[in-house]
């Protein structure tokens, strides 16, 4: 299932089932896991672990070194987990020894044409990055949120589970779980309730989380007040737990 004209090194691991297309290049220390799709035209480099079930679609890049002026050739990482769509001219950078050495994205990520995640990413499961959306390095992404096309991430951002950024929005804070952003800089536009209905939350959590929104922004309290409240309402609400958590361990301060 490898086209004759593609270009895989003796240094690799191809499990059974990976299909390579017409010119692709697989490079020394890529691992590829059983049932996962290449296109033609696509480049995989270094150290790259890719699980199986994967979609790769033509002209991605693969696990190239990190555009970072820091690095010296050091040996990272690239790990992918399994069952994630990679489109068109995707591309996505090996992590730096500045960081853990490593870019990660885990399972069911959907990463649409053009789409760049930078050195030291952490993406999640379930993912959704539309056309043009790009992460500078260091970001992380929790599960379940939605980046619109041409969302645009400052290095160390995080954005939480089940949260949604508009067309264009430039993140340059942390973007709390649940939440609706956009705009040059990110603001918050409420809760992402009807992404929270389609995944299945019920109608009192969504209410609980649209509380908590309201200490958030809504109430005059200071970040430290409201998130002390929100950590106090968490006791009963494991849903508010992830916010509380993603409160109490923002990087960058919290999109306000």
């Amino acid at each position: 299932m490898i086209h004759p004209s593609a270009v895989v090194d003796a240094d690799c691991e191809i499990a059974e089932g990976v299909g390579i297309g017409p010119f692709s290049v697989i490079g020394a220390g890529v691992r590829i896991g059983k049932g996962t799709s290449i296109a033609s035209h696509v480049v995989i480099q270094g150290k790259t672990t890719i699980g199986e079930e994967n979609r790769i679609f033509q002209f991605s890049s693969i696990g190239e070194i990190p555009q970072d002026k820091k690095y010296s050739g050091e040996e990272t990482l690239l790990q992918i987990g399994d069952r994630n769509t990679i489109r068109e001219y995707v591309t996505i950078h090996r992590g730096t020894v500045q960081d853990q050495g490593e870019t990660r994205i885990g399972n069911d990520n959907l990463l649409m044409a053009y789409t760049h995640v930078a050195h030291d990413c952490m993406l999640k499961d379930h993912i959704i990055m539309s056309n043009g959306a790009s992460l500078a390095g260091h970001v992380v992404i929790d599960d379940y949120a939605i980046l619109s096309g041409f969302t645009l991430v400052h290095q160390f951002c995080s954005i939480g589970a089940h949260s949604f950024t508009a067309m264009g929005t430039a993140v340059n804070r942390d973007i709390p779980p649940y939440l609706l952003a956009a705009g040059s800089p990110a603001a918050p536009r409420g809760v992402n309730s009807e992404g929270l209905k389609r995944s299945g939350f019920d109608a009192e959590t969504v209410r609980h989380i649209k509380d908590a929104y309201k200490l958030l922004y809504h109430s005059g309290l200071k970040l430290s007040e409201a998130a002390e409240q929100i950590a106090v309402l968490a006791a009963d609400s494991p849903q508010l737990a992830v916010m509380a958590d993603f409160l109490q361990n923002s990087r960058r301060s919290i999109m306000r």
